[in-house]
């Protein structure tokens, strides 16, 4: 069974939350130690769910910090199609070896295919929330949100909306670049 449908595990979330006096916890995770990063938070608060209360197991970040994801993974792809034996830092098995020359051509083209979908807004972005009804701990949620960040505020007006079932999202699409300060 889902502990996160567990009547025990939603009193002892309950009980967290009115410790903190909000109606969410956040949740320490890997990403989370990296240094203050405001514009994602993973938190978990109790909602209900056909009927039944349910722990949400939220991750909820900017749009703009979603587009930059889908905008990199695009980037490279393109770069691995010209270079398939290159594998992103974050993806290398501890045996993997790569000449400086193809490090610095990898980088280059990396570089170059991110200014380019960026250039022509190939990847646009909207609202949203993605629900995960077969995750391991009660109901995953994915939540993009037209934010500059998230802060508690932002989360707490979001979890409000949601359970009360008034949810508005912004169905506008939208495309960032990443480097608005260089007017």
């Amino acid at each position: 069974m889902n502990p996160g449908f567990d009547p025990e595990e939603i009193a002892q979330l309950k009980s967290e939350c009115k410790e903190e006096g909000t109606n969410f916890i956040h949740v320490e995770d890997e990403f989370e130690e990296q240094e203050e990063n405001n514009e994602h938070a993973h938190v978990q608060f109790v909602g209900t769910y056909k009927d039944s209360e349910v722990i949400y197991d939220a991750l909820i970040y900017t749009l703009r910090l979603h587009h930059s994801t889908l905008v990199y993974d695009e980037a490279l792809e393109r770069t691995k199609k010209e270079m398939p034996h290159y594998i992103s830092q974050d993806e290398r098995p501890d045996n993997y070896n790569i000449s400086a020359e193809d490090e610095e051509e990898a980088e280059m083209l990396l570089t170059e295919f991110i200014e380019e979908i960026e250039e022509n807004e190939e990847i646009q972005v909207r609202e949203h929330v993605e629900t995960d009804e077969t995750f391991e701990y009660g109901i995953g949620l994915e939540v993009g949100l037209n934010k500059t960040e998230i802060t508690d505020k932002v989360i707490d007006e979001f979890i409000k909306a949601f359970n009360a079932g008034n949810l508005q999202l912004d169905p506008t699409l939208y495309s960032f670049t990443g480097s608005e300060d260089e007017d």
